[in-house]
């Protein structure tokens, strides 16, 4: 399989045009002393050589790199379609209206003082935004460093010469300084960049806004994100995901910490955090999340360089038998698998190799292998059809050199179809090969860690566009099931007090039993008892055993109170136990409001799961799945997807748990309902996507019976919230 690289997405937005295709370009803020940013700013712009009109605007006037200084924004000539301003702060807003006068639509606003330094400099950046607003101006920043096209050439930025190569991976920042950094190691590297942005505080212009235009770039086989957050989730991954049908992106989200995060009603709004979300929403785009910024750009060379594999079987080969082992334990932790080799090739192995050499997989040719056993080998390994791809290993040859063994696996690489990536372990002894493999476009990692991660983002890639068409869920229109529960909830919302505007409010037990039934998620029945009489003659309805839940609005968890009787089996037991639970709730909570207990059959045994919805500020709905029960969170054997779930969301939930395997069977106990757990996931998720106004809502514990006979919501809890 290979990558999708030559269909080019539609560029997005036209109002964003003149970042990337200026005709051209108004300095405002330069500087004819070299020490100062406007004087780099000036020279990058020059000297990137780009093509259209430059224009440099400073009150002072005179010349700069053999060009006027303007006076003000006024006089400067056409065509100017961009502005680039480098001026203090309090100047921007006049600098912005002349902008405005002038029929300039886009501006990067590189100066620093505004919402980053606190209430003042926020008030002064919306203060730009409503002068740009009045004059059809997109912005890009404040505090940011600008646009970089090396293909174009364009380069607005102020950072020290020499800029990025030009290259294939787009780099999307919300930090200015990281840029920089990262222009600078890359050149190291070997490789460079197609385009970077810059977005700084985002007052307009958001990282959603450029994925369309970057991806649209020819030269961009790949794009990288650094994100501190999301501004609108849903409208990202849309976009992300038109995008990545045709061209991968990865993201580097920082921010991890929960702190700060309220305690909530359910299980599944305390575990439902601001990176599970993000997991969710980058699963669903096709986004591949690094852990690192070395990481992010590990995989990205290897995604614009490489083929895609037709699975995660891998081939290694090596001269040593430490690194062998070393890329071993790092595929098998990266999901991948050592492939099973044909006998045809260890025969082959075995006559081209010494006799002491390991054929097996690894494969080990001992320390004198030659270049051309290098080479000779791994076309072995390729031509085998249970190899997915290949990583090579080489500390620094003892007998040959590191060029040598570069030239000729470069020979087999390039017209391989299967991705190789090359581990030259190493420093100063294997430079000369390394700089060979760059230049014929083969990945090189000084670790086999690292080629092992980026062969498995290969690999998800791959599976990523495999299962592409089934990215969305499949529609199901329901009218009549969201009827009845909006008429379930409305008079919830209605009898709200004002004082509690925007306060959870929880769902009565009855209303929510109702509202899985007519959405298709099988409850027992349940009757609410006020008095022990009730009970027992609910009791008498339904048939013993039952089991008694107490119902108090101010207990979340009925069990952590001793609030959940199981299997009483006559009158007697239920009356005593009436009394018990009422008992038990003076004793955790005195005073706590008590409507009564509630009255179900004895439902028969199987597995207990979890399965929850929670509304994300960013994402909107998210689904959970786990292991249910009491120790839920204790467990934490749970997985998110975006509500309402896709089938291989779905599926991943359920794969990625103990939960969801063990619905397989496991030792003696028989597989249970995957199918209806499955029924329930979807069902939950399009409820909470349905009615955003329920900000919690879980099943725990859904029993899951044996299959083919269903699962049953044993208890179910939810919250609304409503604003006034």
């Amino acid at each position: 399989m290979t990558d999708a690289h030559d269909p080019t997405p539609p560029a997005g937005d036209p109002t964003l045009d003149p970042f990337f295709h200026p005709r051209g370009i108004l300095v405002a803020g330069v500087s004819t002393e070299p020490h100062k940013l406007g004087y780099g700013l000036a020279r990058n712009l020059v000297e990137s050589g780009y093509a259209g009109a430059i224009h440099f605007v400073n009150p002072r006037g005179g010349t700069l790199f053999g060009r006027p200084v303007h006076p003000s924004i006024d006089e400067t000539p056409d065509p100017a379609d961009l502005a680039v301003l480098l001026i203090p702060a309090p100047l921007m807003p006049e600098a912005l209206e002349a902008c405005g006068r002038r029929g300039i639509r886009a501006a990067i606003i590189a100066a620093g003082g505004f919402q980053e330094i606190g209430p003042e400099g926020a008030r002064l950046e919306a203060h730009c935004l409503a002068i740009a607003g009045r004059h059809g101006m997109r912005l890009l920043g404040p505090n940011c460093i600008g646009v970089i096209d090396s293909h174009a050439p364009l380069n607005t930025t102020f950072l020290p010469p020499p800029g990025p190569a030009a290259g294939d991976i787009a780099f999307i920042s919300h930090s200015g300084a990281l840029c920089a950094a990262v222009i600078d190691w890359l050149l190291g590297q070997g490789f460079g960049l197609s385009r970077l942005v810059s977005l700084g505080n985002q007052v307009d212009v958001q990282e959603t806004d450029v994925l369309a235009p970057v991806a649209a770039d020819p030269h961009t086989r790949v794009i990288t994100l650094y994100l501190e957050g999301i501004r609108d989730g849903r409208r990202f991954v849309a976009a992300a995901a038109e995008v990545t049908r045709r061209k991968p992106i990865i993201a580097l989200k920082v921010g991890r910490s929960e702190g700060g995060r309220q305690a909530v009603a359910s299980h599944t709004g305390s575990l439902a955090g601001r990176e599970a979300a993000y997991e969710a929403a980058f699963r669903r785009a096709g986004v591949l999340r690094a852990e690192t910024t070395a990481e992010l750009f590990d995989w990205a060379r290897a995604l614009a360089w490489c083929p895609l594999p037709a699975g995660g079987r891998v081939a290694v080969l090596t001269n040593a038998g430490g690194p062998g082992v070393t890329a071993v334990d790092a595929l098998e932790a990266a999901g991948l698998v050592l492939a099973a080799l044909d006998p045809a090739t260890t025969t082959a192995l075995q006559t081209l190799l010494p006799p002491a050499a390991s054929v097996g997989n690894p494969v080990d040719m001992l320390a004198g292998a030659s270049p051309e056993q290098y080479a000779e080998s791994l076309r072995l390994l390729l031509a085998d059809p249970g190899v997915d791809s290949a990583l090579v290993i080489i500390p620094p040859p003892p007998v040959s050199t590191a060029a040598a063994v570069a030239e000729a696996l470069a020979d087999v690489i390039t017209g391989a179809s299967k991705p190789v990536l090359i581990t030259f372990m190493g420093s100063q002894a294997i430079q000369a090969g390394v700089d060979i493999l760059n230049a014929a476009r083969i990945p090189d990692y000084r670790f086999p860690e690292q080629a092992a991660g980026a062969l498995a983002a290969l690999t998800r890639r791959a599976r990523f566009l495999a299962a592409a068409g089934t990215a969305q869920p499949a529609p199901v229109e329901e009218p009549a099931a969201r009827s009845a529960v909006a008429a379930l909830l409305d008079p919830l919302k209605k009898e709200r007090r004002p004082e509690t505007a925007d306060a959870p409010v929880p769902v009565p037990p009855e209303a929510l039993f109702e509202i899985c039934r007519v959405c298709g998620i099988p409850t027992p029945p349940l009757r609410l008892a006020r008095t022990a009489g009730e009970a027992a003659a609910a009791a008498r309805e339904l048939g013993f055993p039952v089991v008694l839940k107490i119902a108090a609005p101010a207990i979340t968890h009925k069990s952590d109170v001793g609030g959940v009787l199981l299997d009483l089996a006559d009158e007697a037991a239920v009356r005593a136990g009436f009394a018990r639970l009422l008992q038990a709730v003076q004793d955790a909570q005195p005073g706590a409001a008590v409507d009564g207990v509630t009255v179900q059959p004895m439902i028969p045994p199987g597995q207990e799961v979890i399965v929850g919805a929670v509304q994300d500020p960013q994402f909107g709905p998210l689904i959970l799945f786990g292991s249910g029960g009491v120790e839920v969170e204790g467990l934490k054997d749970i997985a998110f997807a975006l509500a309402p779930a896709t089938p291989a969301e779905a599926g991943h939930l359920l794969a990625q748990t103990w939960a969801g395997r063990r619905l397989a069977g496991f030792r003696s106990l028989p597989p249970a309902d995957r199918e209806a757990v499955l029924a329930v996931i979807d069902r939950l998720g399009r409820l909470a996507a349905d009615f955003p106004e329920l900000a919690e809502i879980e099943i725990n514990p859904l029993r899951v019976l044996p299959a083919g006979q269903g699962a049953v919501a044993l208890d179910v809890r939810a919250v609304l919230v409503v604003g006034e």
